[in-house]
């Protein structure tokens, strides 16, 4: 009873946006996302003072899942944001970035809450209605009768995090190895319900990035002892895989109760049903036996000396899989006869080496939508972030077969969007004030608040001391080096951040200038002009909608109540 003491009171904080400790955490926070952003962003090392393994990164995924905060309100934003990278898996710094700019805008012009979140939500219906139109501005359509662009979606990825280290061979190397792998995953003729297949990613340390590969079929890990010969099958393999252990452990039966009559002996009661599952195997004529957990060793021996390729402890992120390419079912008891039905099948086995890891290749015997992609570089930390890249390169990919099209990258979709939206609002103001039930000031107040915000994320891509400009016929984002002499500065702007756009003329401005209303035009179809990057529709759109409505609602948050026992 001593050790009892008395319950302390929750905590509340009122109106946490007046708080100074609140709001220094997210102009911290805004720091840290905006100094990650873009293909020259900096790097971030997390690490605990316990120990542990260092972390360095510029992904939002990989980096706000390595730190924690004791603040609600941080951990508010910082969740929206993972939980939008958790299903579209890019746009994750866009959308940290808008949001945290769009509240720091509306405190800094003393914009009334409840007025910011109307007019917000009013603008950002004006932003998708547009950005989901045929003839956006911003928006380019993707042709899956060429590669082209699909590569350029791709690079635009894996370009976009430094810690990658890649040279510009490489990047095109891995780029075009990202869109061969979806290709791959995609089934050529799938009567009725199309179902994807999947990309396995197989890591190798220590070799070049060239030698980074795609092979249809599954790679599974193998001991470096096993045998090349038992893998030279000719034909078609019948294939057994198993989900529980054939340890002899009774894994299976969890905290049952075994009931054993006197002086039976349950180790070699347990061996002998193993061993009758071994002759059921090898008299059903499999080849290919796995497990996802461990074999007994009797047991492995039994079915080697029939001929019978044995992997076990293969993991439970290669079952599914495996499942696929098979056509398995996967047993889960050793108890019961084996139906024949569960049996798979593989068209042949080989064996492929890379360094020091050897790996089982297997191949489909029909057409197959799985693939693995083996991803080699220099070293862990380079390694890490490149298997991140690709793997968010090949989930935006699969995005466009939903939504055919994509954003114009490197800051023109934002600068664009922010004059389409400031030219837009100036029509029709009274009425549309009266609408939102405030004056026609505090909605033009609001519209600059939301367009300020998204001409930030795009200067946030400027990390050397440059200059962020516009110009004033497409809206387009442009970079003026800090080191550029101003006689000289048409010569030194060359492309715009998409490379669409090849010189802004003389009708430009600096991004945070004040310039007069006007209705971007889109850029003439010159087929030989391509972007140069390119964000993904579906994840971008996503992420405008999630950090406008996480604004919406840190905006709308009057107590804090935390209970600190």
């Amino acid at each position: 009873m001593s050790r009892l003491g008395k319950k302390s009171p929750s905590v509340c904080t009122d109106l946490p946006l007046n708080n100074t400790d609140v709001c220094n955490k997210m102009q911290l926070l805004k720091q840290l996302l905006s100094s990650c952003f873009g293909p020259t962003g900096r790097l971030k090392q997390v690490h605990n003072n316990i120990g542990g393994s260092v972390v360095t990164t510029s992904a939002s995924s990989v980096l706000l899942a390595a730190f924690s905060s004791t603040n609600p309100f941080i951990n508010l934003i910082k969740t929206s944001i993972l939980n939008h990278v958790s299903r579209f898996s890019d746009c994750g710094l866009f959308a940290g970035i808008f949001c945290l700019s769009l509240i720091e805008q509306v405190k800094r012009c003393d914009l009334r809450e409840s007025l910011a979140i109307r007019v917000n939500k009013h603008l950002l219906s004006l932003c998708t209605s547009y950005l989901q139109q045929d003839d956006c501005g911003c928006k380019v359509k993707l042709d899956f009768c060429s590669s082209q662009n699909l590569i350029t979606l791709a690079r635009s990825v894996i370009s976009s995090k430094p810690a990658c280290v890649l040279t510009e061979p490489e990047k095109s190397h891995m780029s075009q190895l990202a869109v061969r792998a979806f290709l791959l995953s995609v089934p050529c003729s799938s009567p009725g319900t199309v179902t994807l297949g999947k990309v396995v990613t197989v890591t190798i340390e220590g070799h070049s990035v060239l030698n980074s590969a795609v092979f249809p079929g599954l790679l599974l890990d193998i001991p470096d002892d096993f045998s090349p010969n038992q893998a030279e099958f000719p034909f078609a393999l019948r294939v057994a895989v198993f989900s529980t252990s054939l340890g002899g452990d009774l894994s299976e039966l969890g905290d049952g109760i075994i009931e054993m009559g006197p002086g039976v002996d349950t180790d070699v009661h347990i061996l002998d049903q193993l061993l009758e599952l071994g002759q059921q195997i090898v008299k059903d004529g499999v080849r290919f036996f796995v497990c996802q957990k461990v074999i007994h060793p009797v047991l492995q021996q039994y079915l080697r000396s029939h001929n019978v390729i044995v992997v076990e402890r293969l993991g439970i992120g290669a079952m599914e899989p495996l499942i696929q390419l098979t056509g398995a079912q996967p047993m889960a008891t050793l108890h019961t006869a084996n139906p024949s039905k569960a049996y798979g099948k593989v068209r042949d086995l080989n064996i492929r080496r890379f360094g020091s890891k050897t790996m089982l290749h297997l191949h489909p015997l029909g057409e197959s939508t799985i693939c693995t992609l083996v991803i080699c570089h220099r070293n862990e930390t380079m390694l890490n972030e490149l298997k991140v890249v690709c793997q968010t390169a090949e989930h935006v990919l699969k995005l466009t077969l939903k939504d055919p099209a994509a954003f114009l990258g490197g800051g023109c979709t934002e600068t664009h969007l922010a004059a389409y939206v400031r030219h837009k609002s100036n029509d029709g103001v009274p009425g549309t004030a009266s609408v939102l039930g405030c004056t026609q000031t505090e909605y033009l107040l609001g519209v600059e608040v939301f367009c300020r915000s998204l001409d930030l994320v795009a200067g946030a891509l400027v990390h050397d001391g440059g200059t962020s400009l516009i110009d004033l016929t497409h809206a387009h984002y442009w970079t003026l080096p800090a080191d550029a002499m101003k006689e000289h500065m048409e010569d030194t702007l060359g492309m715009c951040g998409c490379g669409l756009v090849i010189s802004p003329g003389k009708r430009w401005t600096h991004l945070n200038a004040k310039y007069t209303q006007f209705h971007p035009a889109p850029v003439s179809g010159d087929i030989s002009v391509q972007p140069q990057v390119l964000d993904s529709f579906t994840a971008k759109l996503s992420a405008l909608q999630v950090a406008v409505e996480t604004a919406n609602l840190a905006l709308d948050v009057k107590y804090i109540i935390e209970d600190v026992n």
